[in-house]
C-alpha cells in the first residue's frame, strides 16, 4: 500500500496531532508543539496536495482543490494545527467514505463470499471433484446434503428438501425430486441429489444476481450526476467567498478560515453512499435494483400497471370445480380421472392428480392406458372404462354418453377437461353406472393482495391498471376480485406497450409489474419495470429495472418505499450538509470563525453527512409504522 493510500495518512495526521497536544507535558518550550504539528502538516499534507495537483494536470478539476489551497495556506500562514485538521478531515473523510461504501455494499460481498466454488461431477459412476467454473451444460453433478447447488440445473435422481432462502427470501424449504429445477446457490438439506446442469456456473441466476448488484452499485443515479455537476461549481463559489473576505478585511487568516470550513463532502459523498445503501437494503430483501437510476425512479412513480397471469395470479392452473350431471361426488370422478392421468406428463394431468390427492381420494391403478398427445388418455380402472381429455376426444371414446357430454358443454368457456366412465364399454356389463363430469381449471388469485393495494394507495399510487393478454372475461373477474376498476384483456404485447406509453404521455410515472416474456416490452416502456423472477426467466429479467427474486408482487410497495427513503436521505444529506457549510463559510468570511474552529466544524459536517447517508442501508418504516 502506498504512502498516499487512505488508512496511513489519517492515522499519521492523528498521531502528529496527538503528539503536539502532549508535547508541553514533556518539553517545556511551547514552540515544540507547533514544530511537531508543522512537520506533520508537511509530511501528510504534501501527498494530499500533490494528488490533487496531479489531477489538475490531467484535466480533472476536482472539489479537492479547496483542501489543497487550505493546506498550502496553513503552511504559508503558520497555522499548522488548522492545516493538520484539514488533512485529517480530507483523508479521514475518504476513509470514512470507503467504510460507508463497503458497509453499504455488504450485500454483494456476502453474495460473492457465498458463491458455489466446487462441484462433484459424475462420469460413468465415478465422482470427480471439480471447480464450479469447469461445469458444462449437460454435466451430471452430485449434490450432497448440506452442500450448495453449484449451478442451475434439473434434478435427475434422488429427493430432498432445498433451502432457497438466500435467493428468494422464503424461509420454508422446497421439495426437490426428479424433474425439479434448482437454482445455483440453493442449499441441499437432506438426501443426495443428482443434478443435470443446464447452465455454467458463470451463467447461473446466482451469478447474474451478483453481477446485477455489482453493476447497480457502480452506476450513478441522476441525483448523483447532478450533485457532481454542482460540486464542480463549489470551488469557484469558495474562491469567491475567499475573495470577498480578503476585500473586506485584507486578512489572510479570514481567507484561510473560509477555505478550511468549506466542504464539498455533502455533494460528493452523500448521494452515492445513500444510493448504494438503498440498493444494498433492497438486495437484502430479495429486491434486485439494476442501477441507481432505477432506485431513484422508484421514488417518483404514481401509477401502477399489473399483468394478470403469474403476477396477480399464481400462474399455474388448479382445479376450480368438478361439475357432474347426476350428483356423482367430485371425489369419485377425480379418483377415476387421476387413475388414468397418473402416467401422463401433461400439465393438466398433474393438476388433476394433485387435486385428487389433496382431497384424500383413493389412488387407484389403471391398466390398458392409451394416451393421445394433446387430446386425452383412456384406461381401465377396476373394470371400468375411463376417458379423460377434450370434449371431442371423450365423445369419440365413449359415444354412448355423447348427449350428456354435450349438455355439460353448454354455455361453458375457459380451460376445462371432461371425464366419462362407461361400465358397458366393449359389450361387457360391469354393473357400473355410467357417469360424466366437467373439470374446470382456473389460474388462482394470489393470497392477500388487498394489503398490497392498500400500501400502494398509502404511498400515493392509487391509480392502478390491469392489462393482460388473457380473455376479457377472465381479466374482468380478477380485476373485480382485487378492486381494480381500470382493466383490459385480449391485449397483444404491442397493445400493452401502447397502453403504458399512453399513460407516460399523460405525465404519469408508471411502475409496470409483470412476469412473462410478453411483458418484457412493457417493462422497458414504463418508468420502472419490475419483474417477478419466478416465471419469466432471463428475457423478462433483462428487460426489467427491478427483479423480485421472491415470487411475490407484494414486495412492490417495499421497493417503492426503499427508493423513496434512499432519495429522501440523499437529498437531506446534501441539503443540510451544504447549507451548514455555506453558513460556516459566511461566519468565517465575517471573521467569526478561526481557521482551527472552521476545520473542526468542517470535520463534524463531513462525519454527520456520511453517517446520515448510511441510514439508507438500514431498515425503514412501512406504511403502517412497522419496520421492514
Amino acid at each position: 500500500m502506498r504512502w498516499t493510500s487512505i488508512p496511513r495518512l489519517p492515522a499519521a495526521a492523528l498521531a502528529f496531532l496527538a503528539a503536539g497536544a502532549v508535547a508541553p507535558l514533556v518539553v517545556s518550550a511551547d514552540p515544540w508543539r507547533n514544530r511537531i504539528w508543522f512537520v506533520g502538516l508537511v509530511l501528510t499534507g504534501i501527498p494530499v496536495a500533490w494528488r490533487t495537483f496531479a489531477g489538475l494536470l490531467r484535466g480533472e478539476f476536482a472539489a479537492d482543490v479547496v483542501a489543497m489551497l487550505a493546506i498550502a495556506g496553513s503552511i504559508l500562514l503558520g497555522q499548522p494545527l488548522a492545516g493538520l485538521v484539514v488533512v485529517l478531515m480530507q483523508t479521514g473523510g475518504e476513509a470514512l467514505d470507503a467504510y460507508a461504501v463497503a458497509r453499504a455494499s455488504s450485500a454483494v460481498k456476502s453474495l460473492e463470499a457465498d458463491a458455489p466454488r466446487t462441484a462433484h461431477r459424475v462420469v460413468k459412476g465415478q465422482v470427480h471433484d471439480i471447480e464450479a467454473t469447469e461445469i458444462a451444460p449437460g454435466d451430471e453433478l452430485l449434490v450432497r446434503p448440506g452442500e450448495l447447488v453449484p449451478c442451475d440445473g434439473t434434478v435427475v435422481g434422488g429427493s430432498s428438501h432445498v433451502d432457497t432462502s438466500r435467493l428468494t427470501g422464503e424461509p420454508i424449504p422446497v421439495r426437490a425430486a426428479t424433474g425439479t429445477s434448482l437454482l445455483s446457490g440453493s442449499v441441499n438439506q437432506e438426501g443426495a441429489l443428482t443434478l443435470r446442469a443446464v447452465r455454467t456456473s458463470q451463467d447461473s441466476q446466482y451469478a447474474r444476481i451478483v453481477d446485477l448488484v455489482r453493476t447497480a452499485q457502480a452506476s450513478k443515479s441522476p441525483l448523483q450526476r447532478t450533485a457532481d455537476k454542482w460540486a464542480v461549481w463549489f470551488t469557484p463559489l469558495t474562491l469567491g467567498a475567499c475573495l470577498m473576505a480578503w476585500l473586506v478585511s485584507h486578512d489572510w487568516t479570514r481567507v484561510l478560515a473560509v477555505l478550511v470550513v468549506a466542504t464539498p463532502c455533502p455533494l460528493i459523498l452523500a448521494a452515492p453512499v445513500a444510493i448504494i445503501g438503498g440498493i444494498n437494503r433492497a438486495a437484502r430483501r430479495s429486491i434486485i435494483v439494476r442501477n441507481g437510476g432505477a432506485l431513484e425512479a422508484l421514488a417518483s412513480v404514481n401509477s401502477a400497471v399489473f399483468d394478470k397471469t403469474g403476477t396477480l395470479t399464481v400462474g399455474k392452473p388448479r382445479v376450480h370445480q368438478v361439475v357432474t350431471d347426476d350428483g356423482t361426488s367430485d371425489v369419485t370422478m377425480l379418483e377415476v380421472a387421476a387413475a388414468v392421468e397418473q402416467g401422463s406428463g401433461h400439465l393438466l394431468a398433474r393438476v388433476i392428480v394433485a387435486e385428487a390427492e389433496s382431497r384424500g381420494a383413493t389412488m387407484m391403478i389403471a391398466t390398458e392406458l392409451v394416451e393421445t398427445p394433446g387430446r386425452g388418455v383412456t384406461g381401465m380402472v377396476n373394470g371400468r372404462y375411463v376417458a379423460v381429455g377434450s370434449p371431442d376426444f371423450v365423445r369419440e371414446r365413449v359415444p354412448s354418453l355423447a348427449a350428456r357430454l354435450a349438455a355439460l358443454e353448454v354455455g361453458v368457456s375457459g380451460l376445462r377437461a371432461y371425464v366419462a366412465t362407461d361400465g358397458s364399454h366393449g359389450g361387457v356389463e360391469n354393473g357400473f353406472v355410467p357417469a360424466v363430469a366437467r373439470i374446470e381449471f382456473a389460474d388462482e388469485l394470489r393470497d392477500d393482495l388487498a394489503p398490497m393495494f392498500a400500501e400502494l394507495a398509502a404511498l400515493g399510487i392509487s391509480d392502478a391498471y390491469l392489462y393482460s393478454g388473457d380473455k376479457a372475461e377472465n381479466v374482468a373477474k380478477i380485476a373485480r376480485e382485487v378492486g381494480i376498476s381500470q382493466y383490459e384483456g385480449d391485449l397483444t404485447a404491442e397493445a400493452k406497450v401502447a397502453r403504458v406509453a399512453a399513460l407516460e404521455a399523460r405525465g404519469r410515472r408508471v411502475v409496470m409489474v409483470g412476469d412473462g416474456t410478453n411483458d418484457a416490452p412493457s417493462l422497458t416502456t414504463a418508468t420502472v419495470g419490475i419483474a417477478l423472477a419466478g416465471h419469466g426467466g432471463g428475457v423478462v429479467a433483462e428487460a426489467a429495472d427491478v427483479v423480485l427474486l421472491i415470487d411475490d408482487p407484494r414486495r412492490v410497495p417495499e421497493a417503492v418505499r426503499i427508493g423513496r427513503r434512499s432519495l429522501m436521505i440523499a437529498k437531506q444529506s446534501i441539503g443540510v450538509g451544504l447549507g451548514l457549510s455555506l453558513v460556516g463559510m459566511g461566519f468565517a468570511a465575517a471573521g467569526m470563525l478561526t481557521p482551527i474552529a472552521g476545520a473542526l466544524i468542517q470535520e463534524a459536517i463531513d462525519v454527520a453527512v456520511i453517517l446520515n447517508a448510511l441510514r439508507a442501508a438500514g431498515a425503514g418504516l412501512t406504511a403502517n409504522g412497522a419496520r421492514n
